[in-house]
């Protein structure tokens, strides 16, 4: 694999779309701030993200620990062959990095990078919402999505800057190998009733809190069901 870079940078502000009286739930009025475009020229990054992007769930989306959504740009391929879906492409799960020769295999919680003149930081991976489910009109999207792996990941930013498409992204530290986003992945929703590694990947400081919070509780004896997060407001129980 070459060097990694970013390929585009995305943006987008809070959109509302559908219909608020249409029988079917996938067809009901919905907020998101999925629909991003590509930004050329340099824009800041800080703390909570890039300048004029929005998030319209701030309890669940946005924030220090997920101010960058980036997304491996090889996986629309797969999901174009496995969906018959020719118009799914670079910025269709809403993220603001679309990324070349990276992915879920190669990256790992605490992986810090310096990108133009900011660093940012690997945080946790991406838990995909019921929002791309609705976006496409495929109900099982975001399940699909969490168990194919191709899940993405986000970072927090250690260092605000100017950053552009096109830019490297170069590894200054790498301090939990063991800990692949892939990895993270496995743990959270294949091997559920691995408790040692729930309390092994709990134990990693650099891994975001709201993991941590989960993990915690499933430590705790506690089951947690998804069907809120892939599923939300698109099916009626």
């Amino acid at each position: 694999m070459s060097a990694p870079y970013i390929k585009k940078l995305l943006v987008g502000k809070v959109k509302k779309t559908g219909n608020p009286n249409a029988a079917n739930p996938m067809a009901r009025q919905w907020e998101s701030g999925i629909f991003k475009h590509f930004v050329h020229d340099k824009v800041w990054l800080n703390k909570t993200g890039l300048l004029g992007d929005e998030v319209a769930d701030t309890k669940n989306h946005g924030g220090p620990e997920k101010a960058i959504f980036a997304y491996p740009i090889k996986h629309y391929d797969f999901w174009k062959e496995e969906l018959g879906l020719a118009a799914i492409d670079i910025g269709a799960m809403g993220e603001n990095m679309a990324v070349h020769s990276m992915d879920e295999h190669s990256v790992c919680i605490g992986d810090t990078y310096q990108i133009a003149d900011a660093v940012i930081q690997v945080s946790q991976p991406r838990q995909p919402c019921w929002k791309p489910a609705r976006r496409f009109r495929l109900i099982d999207f975001a399940f699909l999505i969490q168990q194919s792996g191709r899940t993405g990941w986000y970072f927090r930013v250690l260092k605000e800057g100017f950053v552009q498409e096109e830019s490297s992204l170069t590894l200054l530290e790498r301090p939990y190998p063991q800990w692949t986003i892939s990895k993270c992945n496995e743990v959270m929703h294949i091997k559920k009733e691995d408790l040692k590694l729930a309390e092994e990947l709990y134990s990693c400081p650099f891994l975001a809190e709201s993991w941590k919070r989960t993990l915690l509780k499933r430590l705790a004896g506690e089951k947690l069901s998804i069907n809120n997060r892939v599923y939300g407001p698109n099916k009626l129980y």
